[in-house]
């Protein structure tokens, strides 16, 4: 309000719209107005509405507006809830609550010295403020530094980039160069090779067609002194037994793995580690945690489960869920999950709604997901089948416990996919669908698994690739090169990964680089489901013959 000193040297508060003499005060919109704008000013439209009160009152302090209705005055107070409300909230709102005049309320504070304490309780908490404004005020100078210098900083990465490229660069023609010298020294010496067997023969045709010319001459002649002069000469010409095969150099190719070139480019790590050459890298035996992974894994049994093929696609074998007891739920292409110990002991065997495609362990109870009926299901210690929750209008596929306790779901709904985070009694606590870009993170979301770190491991058939967020939905990294695949990750965090069409197993780190493949003595083929055992092994299962394998991976 501002206040203006007239040409008779008298102060007078003027109105916002005139500058005539104030009278009345809008207590919605904060107006000063004199008596000819008040119509003016309620002719106004205003989301709060107006509240025209004489310029002498505006400022009473026991008016308050309703939090829920801002067109009503608070004129009762809540004794349940502790707040003024208005005539609406009594009737609505707060109908069932205790309920008292707001004047009595008024009355009680100012008896009992409340505002001072109120105004105490107040001052304190504004003074935490202010001094966490401070605190923001630094964060939001640093953070005003950061991207001021962030241009520079990510030029400088580039140029570490170029700079270890051309590094690579020159290597590679080093070792192109001296590949073509041994080349070139391989091409003399066989050339050399080639060139003194020619000779050779050129002289044995041409000493034969000189022995073939004395034969005429003798069959003409037939000198009996010359035949058997000729007899013994001819019986020691020797005829070609053998001559020399120079194979020419094989070249064998080194492929470099592009996941090794997005991890060294990504620049996503904030830990400091010690780096070494990707050259280096690629040829250097893998140094893992803990144990060593063994060259050539060995199987140590074979279960054959049983399951009967689909007559439309052979598959067998679908999916699979370790037990506490180290004992394994097997499911396929049939209404029944069965129970194996690793020996291939069929201990149990129960019926359920749908196919055994996908399953996991939860509180020690096999849960799976039904997809025709849209519901997540759990076998109870009778063998009953119990509904856990529905899950609306989205089918559920893949399904996982996580160490919160909670289960990560996979759904599908026409062309969207997401990973949802239930309660055991089907609360949705969280929905991961989208990246920062706002972009659909997944095309097809089958399998998934939870790493010890926190991440959610998505398996995607459409996008061939395993896909990684953090516990926060946060995108992490994805790997692609895989088919028709299933995941799981091991203790320390190694994400193993099924590959259907390329017949072995992918073992990457927790951040999703390429470590090695896992390809049993024996071969496997198309491999689907795998689940860690502990102690260095795994089951994979092979799809189509229904076969499963346990797999020796890590020494003791």
């Amino acid at each position: 309000m501002a206040a203006k000193e007239s040409t008779q040297g008298q102060h007078f508060v003027e109105c916002d719209l005139c500058q005539k003499p104030v009278s009345f005060f809008c207590r919605r919109c904060g107006v000063n107005l004199c008596d000819t704008c008040v119509p003016v000013h309620l002719r106004l439209k205003s989301k709060t509405g107006h509240d025209v009160v004489h310029f002498t009152s505006w400022e009473d302090e026991n008016i308050c507006l309703c939090e829920s209705h801002p067109l009503n005055d608070c004129s009762a107070y809540c004794k349940t809830c502790d707040v003024p409300i208005c005539f609406l909230c009594v009737s609505i709102t707060h109908k069932s609550h205790e309920i008292s005049e707001l004047s009595d309320k008024i009355k009680e504070l100012n008896r009992h010295g409340k505002p001072e304490v109120l105004l105490n309780v107040i001052a304190k908490e504004n003074e935490r403020l202010q001094s966490s404004k401070q605190d923001l005020e630094k964060i939001l100078n640093h953070t005003t530094k950061q991207l001021s210098w962030l241009p520079l900083n990510y030029k400088k990465k580039k140029d570490e980039v170029t700079a270890r490229g051309e590094k690579w660069h020159k290597q590679i023609e080093e070792t192109v160069k001296k590949l073509h010298q041994e080349l070139d020294d391989m091409q003399k010496e066989h050339e050399a090779v080639l060139q003194k067997q020619k000779k050779g023969f050129e002289e044995m045709i041409e000493k034969v067609d000189e022995i073939n010319k004395k034969v005429i001459e003798l069959h003409k002649s037939k000198n009996a002194i010359e035949l058997q002069r000729f007899k013994p000469m001819i019986e020691k010409q020797e005829t070609l037994k053998e001559f020399s095969q120079y194979s020419f150099p094989t070249f064998y190719e080194c492929k470099i793995d592009p996941n090794y070139l997005q991890t060294y480019f990504g620049y996503v790590e904030k830990t400091q580690e010690k780096k070494m050459s990707l050259l280096e890298k690629i040829f250097k035996d893998n140094d893992l945690p803990g144990r060593r992974i063994i060259d050539v894994p060995t199987v140590t049994s074979v279960i054959d489960t049983g399951f009967p093929a689909n007559e439309e696609n052979n598959n067998r074998l679908y999916y699979m869920a370790v037990t506490d007891d180290n004992k394994v739920w097997m499911g396929g292409y049939s209404k029944e999950l069965k129970l194996f110990d690793l020996q291939g002991h069929l201990h149990h065997t129960v019926s359920i709604t749908t196919n055994g495609m996908y399953l996991c362990m939860y509180n020690k109870q096999v849960v799976y997901s039904d997809q025709s009926n849209k519901t997540v299901r759990m076998i109870s210690d009778t063998d009953t089948v119990v509904t856990m929750f529905t899950t609306g209008d989205w089918k559920p596929y893949g399904v996982t416990s996580a160490a919160s306790g909670d289960l990560l779901v996979c759904l599908l709904k026409d062309d969207q996919n997401k990973v949802v985070r239930y309660s055991s009694t089907g609360t949705v606590l969280q929905e991961i669908q989208y990246d920062s870009q706002c972009q659909p993170l997944y095309k097809q979301t089958n399998y998934i698994t939870e790493n010890v770190n926190g991440d959610i491991i998505v398996t995607d058939w459409e996008k061939k690739a395993v896909i990684a967020v953090d516990r926060l939905g946060i995108f992490r990294y994805s790997y692609s090169g895989v088919t028709y695949s299933t995941v799981a990750t091991d203790s320390v965090g190694h994400v193993i990964v099924t590959d259907f069409n390329g017949d072995k197993i992918h073992m990457l780190d927790r951040d999703g680089r390429f470590l090695r493949y896992i390809i049993p003595e024996g071969g496997i083929k198309y491999p689907r489901g795998v689940c860690i055992l502990g102690d260095g092994e795994m089951m994979v299962g092979e799809n189509l013959t229904g076969i499963a394998k346990r797999i020796k991976y890590q020494e003791e």
